[in-house]
């Protein structure tokens, strides 16, 4: 069997000829490797070989595993919550985790920023539903280029996040069908990358960061402009529950 060092290895290479083919620099993407399910000692032999960033998606298997995994690494690791996010749970979150990636709603937004302890900034991504997927979270942004009243509602929304104190508003986030070809999902990174183009102008706020494309599809979602992509199996194998 191939060690996490190994997979690694081959992602990275992906990674790198994902650059090539787009004119871009690997230096552009941050591969978050998603360490779900999995235990400390697997993270820290990511850690080992060379991961700083790590993609986490249920508070209750964080607040015990972060902790412990920090206990045993010097490395400064940066945490990543990429799944959903309920208001209930906002306070565990802006005490755990670094970036939060799921931000789909205003609501969720307030709770983040009064969890917040006065001085600290948490860097947030807004998670939009492009794909119309009626299983996906995220602001409904199917029909942003179709209904400019949608675009208009998700500008609003999007001011009222960045009014909020100790929030970093940073860019968009959204999860593409599962397919198996990972052609089908272009038109969907596509889409993502064109309404951060809009809601930046519209806003007269940077919005530099894409989260998007997982293990299937990561190749074309850097093809598409993503800086955050977001890899657990490919790195650790299937998920252990």
């Amino acid at each position: 069997m191939k060690t996490i060092a190994e997979h690694l290895g081959q992602v990275q290479a992906n990674i790198a000829d994902a650059c090539g083919r787009s004119g871009r620099s690997v230096n552009d993407v941050t591969l978050i490797a998603v360490s779900k399910t999995h235990p400390a000692e697997t993270i820290l032999e990511a850690i080992e070989a060379g991961v700083q960033h790590f993609g986490e998606n249920r508070v209750e298997e964080s607040q015990a595993k972060l902790p412990d995994v920090m206990s045993r690494t010097s490395v400064r690791v940066t945490w990543h919550m990429i799944g959903h996010v309920q208001s209930r749970k906002a306070k565990d979150v802006a005490a755990l985790f670094d970036i939060v990636h799921s931000v789909d709603s205003a609501k969720l937004a307030r709770r983040l920023a009064a969890a917040l302890p006065e001085g600290r900034m948490l860097r947030v991504l807004l998670q939009m539903n492009v794909s119309g997927e009626a299983s996906k979270e995220g602001f409904d942004a199917a029909r942003w280029q179709a209904d400019p009243a949608v675009c208009q509602w998700l500008a609003q929304e999007t001011r009222e996040i960045l009014a909020q104190p100790g929030l970093d508003v940073c860019g968009l986030m959204t999860i593409a069908p599962i397919v198996d070809d990972p052609e089908i999902a272009r038109p969907v990174f596509a889409s993502l990358r064109g309404l951060r183009e809009v809601l930046a102008e519209t806003l007269n706020h940077p919005l530099p960061h894409l989260s998007m494309g997982m293990t299937d599809d990561y190749g074309v979602a850097i093809e598409e402009g993503a800086t955050l992509v977001r890899v657990g199996r490919a790195i650790f194998g299937e998920r252990l529950r």
